[in-house]
């Protein structure tokens, strides 16, 4: 063989061994407009709540469309097991556990450290880089120092409450301003924000985080925005309107129907927002993601979280995989599962990837739309892990493989053929590695940097001064 014919084979050798890189990189249908970013976040909603997770007794017609217009992920985890850490997990596209956000914070409006620290920055400041216009409606729970509000990092407009949950009738919103909270869970009862200013809403309030979000969409059509749709909905207190607990007039369990209907009146509200967009011709080029901070609390709201095991506040399947679920029709498949293991962190790095921003931190998330609009065959995560460091507890999950760790106990699960992780394996060798490799990757974390709720009262020894002479806002 001549030596041009050695080359061509060569040639074609080099071509057929970086085929599926190729591949992975060109299957995904090219952007040329920055699309429209909107997360919506239940909060405290079970994993079986949502009929595209197999609900019978609650109807989600409008979130069940996102996933038949796109893709559910069938193990979609969130990076914490309760709402602030989990949430500032999402909103950096970091593990909170790197800055020390390992705690629920305390309403402390004095205090700059109780909450996301400054040293981070938000999805919203990133993506304002890259010309979006910015919401964040509903619960914040990152923190009510001045320094730590909505329109100090990174978004233009604000409507909700900053504490981390909230009374849904107008009639129970008899505090003016944090001025007049003198203790934790005060802040439920506070006026409603819309952007620095308290106002006098009338609405149940998850239909008035709805209406803002319809109306925040219509004003901004002419250029890109991002929108984060954080409902308080379905956390406790259990409350909800004659109107949506008349749709479960079936369910004879009173919290199981108040909740039905909360559940009801949020999926009304995703409705109102899909519709919207199609209304506007922004649907396609919009990118939509639902999903709840954590695992539904079973006996304390009356969730579901089907067949996996416990709920929120622990590392069990129970507490961290939620239910998921993106669309995009221009680019991602529509009604398909993905069942690799993806994380609440990902969505961070989608959203910047395409919106052409970069931000200044390394991420700990990646783009997971490779994955899921091509035959992309690889995996998005290696390891995944979570630490709590108050419990002394963590988990990892390999492939199939889950450890979790509470104290001194170890279990080792595989998680596909043992979604209720009931029956621990032994396999010493396995368990030991995926230790090793959680130790390795917890010497990058911080210790907490704040006392968090479950330390409410030696909080309040350390500061008597917590609730005096708060600021009028």
């Amino acid at each position: 063989m001549n030596i041009k014919g050695i080359l061509l084979i060569f040639v074609l050798l080099l071509f057929i061994g970086c085929g599926n890189k190729l591949h992975q990189r060109d299957d995904v249908a090219k952007v040329d407009k920055k699309p429209n970013i909107i997360i919506v976040l239940a909060d405290d909603l079970g994993y079986n709540d949502v009929g595209f997770n197999g609900s019978t007794d609650i109807k989600t017609p409008n979130i069940d469309k996102i996933a038949n217009n796109g893709v559910v992920f069938t193990n979609g985890y969130v990076s914490y097991a309760v709402c602030g850490p989990s949430r500032a997990g999402l909103m950096t596209g970091r593990c909170q556990d790197r800055f020390g956000f390992s705690r629920n914070p305390l309403f402390a409006p004095k205090d700059s450290t109780q909450g996301l620290p400054l040293s981070e920055e938000t999805l919203a400041t990133v993506l304002k880089r890259g010309g979006y216009r910015t919401m964040a409606i509903g619960k914040w729970h990152l923190g009510a120092h001045p320094s730590q509000r909505p329109l100090n990092r990174g978004f233009d407009e604000f409507f909700g409450f900053l504490s981390g949950g909230h009374h849904y009738f107008p009639e129970k919103w008899d505090l003016n301003d944090i001025s007049e909270v003198k203790s934790q869970y005060d802040p439920y009862r506070t006026k409603l924000l819309k952007n620095n200013d308290r106002i006098e809403e009338t609405e149940y309030l998850t239909d008035a985080l709805s209406r803002e979000a319809v109306s925040f969409i219509e004003s901004n059509k002419e250029q890109p925005f991002f929108l984060y749709l954080a409902y308080n909905a379905p956390h406790t207190p259990l409350q909800a309107t004659q109107k949506y607990l008349d749709r479960y007039e079936n369910i004879e369990d009173t919290k199981r129907r108040t909740y039905a209907a909360m559940v009801s009146a949020m999926d009304d509200g995703v409705g109102r927002v899909l519709n919207t967009l199609e209304k506007l011709n922004l649907d396609r080029n919009t990118i939509v993601f639902f999903l709840s901070d954590n695992g539904g609390p079973e006996p304390h709201n009356a969730s579901d979280n089907g067949l996996l095991r416990e709920g929120k506040g622990t590392l069990y399947d129970g507490g961290i995989r939620v239910p998921f679920a993106v669309q995009w029709p221009t680019v991602i498949p529509k009604g398909e599962k993905y069942d690799r293991p993806i994380i609440s962190l990902d969505i961070f790095a989608t959203a910047i990837h395409y919106a052409g921003v970069n931000p200044k931190k390394t991420l700990d998330g990646i783009n997971i739309i490779p994955y899921i609009s091509s035959n992309n065959e690889g995996i998005p995560h290696e390891f995944l892990f979570w630490r709590m460091f108050d419990k002394k507890a963590f988990a990892v999950r390999n492939g199939n493989m889950k450890v979790t760790k509470w104290d001194i106990k170890s279990e080792l699960f595989n998680i596909t053929n043992d979604i209720g992780e009931e029956n621990s394996l032994e396999d010493a060798f396995t368990l030991q590695q995926l230790e090793s490799s959680y130790y390795n990757w917890n010497t990058k974390n911080s210790n907490p940097v704040f006392l968090g709720l479950s330390q409410n009262d030696e909080y309040n020894k350390a500061h008597s001064n917590r609730f005096a002479e708060v600021e009028k806002y």
